[in-house]
């Protein structure tokens, strides 16, 4: 009986705040303007559960109340503005409302591979190795951040995080705070929801994404592991949820002419990535 008033209570109050949404980007507790005020409302909602101002608490509109929200507002107050976002997405009406980009971060076209991430790294580099993995000390077992494994981690070190920050996001960094590194059931939900045809795009290899009459292209990009991996006949995509077995592996989509899984790999390999956002409907 509690718990169902508690309920009613957040409803009520939710909907309260919803009626005096603010029309001034970033103003989360409706002034009329956007300074520090803002920030604390939304560490009240994160740290109190204040649901006050939960209606505005979404300031980048992606669907979800998120520490995005808190660096959009930081965004606007330090004399960025809003992050402008130019780049496409295609709607393929999966029931999660996931956002597919047309291309790969790092790309100007569909077909071309872009940049190739180790997992958790926002840059591109020319060797990827456990020697120059930035969340680890030179080994598959010394993780420093992102480890549920205490063997797996530096000197026993774990953290509990299982997915990224989006400062170490390369969709978010290299994008804006709209997109992320699709999750591990995201990246379940494209392979298993769409149709899947193998396929050659302006003379590149890959698999035409399809459902409800849209698509999206993937090409099979290839990934770098010490040396390359493959030569356009394969697809390594990043997601940015980390594995979980390994604290050193990571989950991703991998893919060649005849089959499409989902697996995870070592987190130093050099990969491409497909950013996504939510829906806003």
């Amino acid at each position: 009986m509690k718990m169902k008033f508690l309920l009613i209570a957040m409803i009520t109050v939710c909907s309260a705040a919803m009626a005096q949404a603010s029309t001034v980007y970033g103003d989360v507790n409706g002034d009329g303007t956007v300074n520090a005020s803002d920030v604390t409302a939304l560490y009240d909602y994160f740290l109190n559960g204040d649901m006050t101002h939960y209606a505005s608490c979404d300031v980048d509109g992606d669907g979800n109340i998120t520490s995005y929200d808190i660096t959009e507002v930081y965004n606007i107050l330090l004399g960025f503005g809003p992050s402008v976002d130019t780049h496409e997405y295609v709607d393929l009406g999966l029931p999660s409302g996931t956002l597919w980009a047309t291309m790969n971060i790092g790309a100007n076209a569909p077909e071309e591979f872009g940049d190739y991430f180790a997992w958790g790294e926002t840059t591109p580099k020319e060797v990827y190795n456990w020697n120059t993995y930035q969340w680890c000390n030179g080994r598959w077992n010394k993780m420093t951040k992102y480890c549920t494994i205490s063997t797996h981690g530096d000197n026993g070190f774990t953290d509990g995080k299982t997915e990224l920050d989006p400062e170490d996001d390369a969709a978010s960094v290299n994008w804006s705070s709209q997109w992320r590194m699709p999750s591990k059931e995201q990246l379940d939900e494209l392979r298993t929801k769409c149709t899947w045809t193998w396929t050659t795009s302006n003379g590149v290899k890959g698999y035409r994404v399809s459902k409800n009459g849209k698509s999206i292209f993937l090409p099979a990009a290839e990934g770098y592991s010490g040396s390359i991996l493959s030569s356009g006949n394969l697809g390594y995509y990043w997601s940015r949820t980390l594995g979980d077995t390994k604290s050193y592996y990571a989950n991703y989509l991998y893919f060649y002419s005849s089959s499409v899984t989902a697996e995870a790999f070592e987190r130093s390999t050099g990969c491409t990535v497909r950013a996504v956002r939510v829906s806003q409907k």
